[in-house]
Formats: structure tokens, sequence, C-alpha cells
């Protein structure tokens, strides 16, 4: 495990660890961070297009042109 997953993992567990009305507390920090759920948009809609066919930067800057 790289140090980045071993400190993701340390604070998942801790997270976990909290009585549910903590988590909630995080959570609705989380969601306030304009920041944070642009990053999380950024994620899931790179997961949903993982499976679209890829392009080079020159056909994309290409089409832009038109």
């Amino acid at each position: 495990m790289i140090t980045e997953e071993a400190k993701a993992e340390v604070f998942w567990l801790a997270f976990k660890g909290l009585p549910r009305k903590e988590q909630q507390l995080v959570g609705q920090k989380l969601l306030q961070d304009r920041e944070f759920i642009e990053d999380l948009l950024d994620i899931a809609l790179i997961g949903q297009r993982r499976s679209e066919p890829s392009r080079s930067l020159e056909a994309y800057l290409a089409d832009q042109e038109k």
C-alpha cells in the first residue's frame, strides 16, 4: 500500500468509527465545500465516460474550430 492509500485508509476508518450523527456532520461539511463537490462531479463524470472511445488532442481541437 502506498503512502496516499494508507492515509486514505486511516481517515476512512476514523470516519467509519464515528457515531452516526458525527458522520452526518462531516458529510454536511463536505457538501458545503464547493471545491470538494466539483471534484466529486469530475470523478463521477470520468467514471461515466470511461467506456467511451478516446480521441487525440489534435482531433478534439480540430472539432472545436468547426
